[in-house]
């Protein structure tokens, strides 16, 4: 996703300096045109505003506050957006010790997978105050084709953990109409076609089943091991805000089980050739 991004920033104008910790990504920003610094204290250092794309929270608090973090250098305000899903209250958590010092933090995670950050057709769900998105705008027009301000920060991780909680709940329900329409002597292709004029349609059936698994292809770029780390993220969060997801719950257990027989590197749309009521069992 950072790669992508990169390319989208660099194609519309802007000039790009980036740091990761491996060879072989820093090797394929490189060649698309990325300037590559040797640490993150000198990425720090020459760049007014720095976009993160991370595995998890725990990442995004050690480049922010952690030993070496942006927090722990004597610079100039900097703009950090965070495209990283993460967790909301850790967001407030770092955005408390950044402002301290001046930093603007912005959470702006994404929604679209690697065509929309290379394409520059994310989906954006940012949080911040009003006159720090403003700053950002340029910036998350760039990435974004569709940018929803949704409200102070930590409120975009909090929309995309609770959007990604729907996708993986969606698949699995998507999957059981599947199997009911076919034993009912529908074939899919027609199931869906009727589904997608109908209320029942979803971005399942719009997009993930004709893209990536009613051709067998299951190539959309988003893992089962991120998939199952956001599920557990909006399981957590539940449990911190003390709300019940009972039907939630049910797909967060078969989500999890499912690594019984799907590995964390295979597609997130494989989930469909699991059966719900077998969790972990291949259908």
């Amino acid at each position: 996703m950072g790669l992508g991004m990169a390319r989208t920033l660099l194609r519309d104008g802007f000039s790009v300096i980036g740091f990761d910790v491996t060879a072989e990504s820093q090797a394929r920003a490189a060649a698309s045109g990325v300037t590559i610094v040797a640490s993150q204290a000198e990425l720090f250092e020459a760049c007014q505003t720095i976009i993160l794309s991370l595995p998890t929270a725990k990442h995004v608090r050690g480049v922010l506050i952690g030993e070496g973090g942006l927090a722990t250098r004597d610079i100039d305000p900097r703009l950090v957006i965070d495209t990283t899903t993460s967790e909301p209250d850790v967001t407030r958590e770092i955005d408390a010790t950044l402002r301290l010092q001046g930093h603007i933090l912005i959470d702006a995670p994404v929604s679209g997978g690697p065509a929309g950050a290379n394409s520059g057709n994310l989906t954006m769900m940012v949080g911040g105050a009003e006159a720090d998105v403003a700053r950002a705008k340029p910036i998350l027009a760039s990435l974004g084709g569709k940018i929803t301000h949704v409200g102070p920060v930590g409120a975009g991780h909090a929309v995309k953990i609770v959007n990604n909680m729907l996708v993986a709940s969606h698949l699995l329900t998507m999957s059981e109409a599947i199997r009911l329409g076919n034993a009912a002597g529908v074939t899919t292709d027609n199931l869906i076609a009727a589904l997608n004029a109908g209320s029942g349609r979803s971005a399942i059936s719009e997009v993930n089943y004709p893209k990536w698994v009613m051709n067998g292809a299951f190539d959309s770029g988003f893992t089962m091991g991120l998939m199952r780390k956001d599920v557990r993220l909006a399981m957590s969060l539940a449990r911190e805000k003390d709300v019940s997801l009972p039907v939630c719950a049910l797909a967060g257990h078969i989500w999890a089980a499912s690594d019984e027989v799907l590995g964390d590197d295979a597609d997130f749309n494989r989930i469909t050739e699991c059966a719900p009521d077998r969790a972990g069992e291949k259908a």
